[in-house]
């Protein structure tokens, strides 16, 4: 009976001490979160300069943490309907206004618009060959037969000229089905180039000759590798008019199809090149028969992309026949202004060979000139 007695007395003691140290601890955990911010922070439970109720705080600060870890982890799943993807390249691409020249992409793709995401859109204005405003000057005076006179007439050998270039895309996707990195486009293009003696002042400044070319053509991409790391990046067809316009004696014209293709390594190398037929004519009415044999019967240009300021080209044309008759054209084009965003170069032409105008598309000549051009836009 009296072991019993001392097991109650043990046992009351004991559980006294217990209420007495949670109570002791609820004094101190109201002291400590009156002196603190609600709910407690890490950095408020740094503030707290007694020991014991720092480390009250920081237990307190503890289970809310954990609290907010389990309720996170117990959230319902997001649904799948209202994710949001982040656009893909090609979307966003064209989603966002201009970006279609982004250099992101190839020269060729920007230029033939060979992927979504190079895609300007059709029916709107482009550029094509250089739009050029030029000083001239040949080693070989020009002289034409005068339709009214019958004579030859006396030209300057330094004139100005004046080329435009333009085209539009007609219509895309034509066999590519929406390919976002292969898409396929049918073209319009027209250029013109005038030769002006602006110093001829005894002839009136006249508009010695201009020559115009309309032209269709399809392009369709490809992705053939060649020669190591050249890149084909496109084969098309097209059809094309090239005439001066001019009535007899002086009318110069001829219809030509051709085949097309262009290759680029990196952004530092491209080569198009074109082959064609000339379209027969009746023999009465051919202005120029021999033509083809002159100007010729495919064309080869390269490019040198030599920095971010200064491009090289090289074209060279030949007739395909044994005496190679054809032409060299060498250019050197210079960005003016921010190499990022401007369009307007320093071009610097030299020709050597046959076809410089259609007037004389059987003359040997050299021309040397130099001006502005306004490129890729």
């Amino acid at each position: 009976m009296r072991f019993k007695q001392i097991i109650c007395v043990a046992s009351a003691i004991f559980l006294s001490g217990l209420v007495t140290q949670r109570t002791h601890a609820t004094t101190i955990a109201n002291e400590v979160y009156a002196n603190i911010d609600d709910p407690p922070t890490w950095k408020s439970c740094q503030r707290i300069e007694n020991p014991e109720k720092r480390l009250t705080c920081f237990d307190e600060w503890g289970r809310q943490q954990t609290a907010k870890a389990a309720t996170q982890n117990n959230a319902p799943p997001t649904d799948a309907a209202t994710t949001v993807i982040p656009p893909s390249r090609e979307t966003s691409a064209i989603a966002e206004s201009g970006n279609c020249r982004n250099k992101q992409y190839s020269a060729l793709s920007r230029f033939w618009e060979l992927e979504a995401g190079t895609d300007c859109g059709t029916l709107s204005l482009r550029g094509y060959r250089p739009l050029n405003v030029s000083l001239s000057t040949t080693t070989d005076r020009p002289k034409v037969e005068d339709a009214t006179e019958g004579e030859n007439s006396t030209y300057q050998a330094t004139e100005a000229r004046i080329a435009l270039s333009l085209r539009t895309k007609l219509a895309q996707n034509l066999l590519t089905d929406n390919d976002a990195s292969h898409q396929d486009s049918l073209w319009f293009g027209y250029s013109q180039q005038s030769t002006w003696q602006l110093f001829n002042e005894n002839m009136s400044r006249p508009f010695r000759t201009t020559d115009h070319e309309p032209e269709i053509m399809y392009v369709y991409p490809t992705t053939y590798s060649a020669l190591g790391n050249w890149q084909v990046r496109y084969m098309g067809v097209g059809a094309t008019h090239h005439s001066n316009g001019e009535s007899e004696p002086l009318s110069r014209s001829w219809n030509r199809v051709y085949l097309m293709s262009g290759a680029e390594l990196d952004d530092r190398f491209q080569i198009n090149g074109r082959l064609w037929k000339r379209i027969s004519e009746d023999s009465e009415n051919d202005d120029n028969p021999d033509i083809a044999n002159y100007i010729g019967r495919a064309e080869i240009t390269g490019r040198w992309n030599y920095d971010v300021r200064n491009i090289f080209d090289a074209t060279l044309r030949n007739n395909l026949r044994s005496d190679g008759r054809g032409s060299l054209r060498l250019e050197w084009f210079r960005t003016i202004g921010d190499s990022d965003s401007s369009n307007l170069r320093l071009h610097t032409q030299l020709f050597h060979g046959y076809g410089d105008t259609l007037i004389e598309y059987n003359r040997r000549r050299t021309v040397f000139s130099i001006g502005l051009s306004l490129v890729d836009f």
